[in-house]
């Protein structure tokens, strides 16, 4: 199973890390932490030191409640430092992070490799078209609604059964605009309870049915703290043991903030392959 990211083709069925360098003020975790460039070079290359495949930059806040901000401003956060981050770390493979088809668009001339959507193309209808134009991998995220609202939708009869049938028909529509290297991520925390997102991990491997590579995001998700009564920042250890669950079910992407501990935990899952 692999993807070509800028005609490098990457194995995922040897199972991956994809670091998190958030562009924003306000993520849950780390918001307003790489707001210069100088702390964002420095993380990244502590993270591709330390074993990541990845780097996912986004500049789009996504953690519930979050603040709207326009095309322009995310432009702004995002493509300039992209463009640093590359002149210093010219073979980073570089995922951006974007529901915006303009941005997707500027930030792959830019250098990046592959679009990660939260909304799986539902927020933008121009963004597989504009993918398929671009010939990088996809990632497909489950969400309903916005960030902005997705708390209240919550209601599923069976939510494995409904992710199966919403990523049926996004692929379908992915296949016919021409992306031919696709990811699928389950959207941990995204319209989702705490207990739908522990039965969703559960019942995970029914995904891989879909026939594409799943990407799991759980790093220091609410999910772990509030189960855990702590908080993001005390949630590395919960989210280490959920990561090798994750695997277990057939992850071939973690997407998380603490590379070198994800990178262990693929380690330690590789022996049981």
């Amino acid at each position: 199973m692999y993807i070509n990211c800028k005609g490098k083709l990457i194995d995922l069925s040897i199972p991956k890390v994809m670091g998190i360098v958030n562009l924003t003020p306000d993520s849950f975790y780390d918001g307003g932490k790489y707001k210069d460039i100088d702390a964002v070079l420095l993380q990244v290359g502590k993270m591709l030191e330390e074993g990541t495949t990845f780097i996912d930059m986004g500049a789009y806040s996504s953690r519930p409640d979050a603040t709207d901000i326009s095309i322009e401003e995310e432009e702004r956060r995002l493509i300039p430092i992209l463009q640093e981050v590359l002149t210093n770390y010219p073979e980073a493979l570089i995922s951006v992070d974007t529901f915006r088809s303009n941005v997707a668009k500027k930030a792959i001339h830019a250098g990046a490799c592959m679009v990660n959507d939260i909304s799986a193309g539902m927020l933008d209808k121009n963004m597989m078209n504009v993918v398929g134009e671009l010939r990088v991998p996809y990632v497909l995220m489950h969400m309903r609604g916005t960030p902005q609202t997705m708390k209240t939708l919550t209601g599923y009869e069976d939510i494995i059964k409904e992710l199966s049938l919403y990523f049926s028909e996004r692929l379908a529509c992915a296949r016919h605009c021409k992306i031919h290297d696709l990811i699928i991520d389950p959207g941990f925390g995204f319209a989702k309870t705490i207990e739908q997102n522990f039965k969703l991990l559960k019942e995970m491997d029914v995904l891989k049915e879909l026939g594409v590579p799943l990407l799991a995001g759980l790093s220091r998700k609410s999910m772990i703290y509030k189960t855990l009564d702590g908080n993001p920042s005390t949630s590395l250890n919960g989210t280490t043991a959920l990561h090798m669950i994750a695997l277990q079910n057939g992850a071939s992407i973690l997407r998380v903030h603490d590379v070198k501990e994800a990178v262990e935990c693929v380690k330690l899952h590789k022996l049981f392959m």
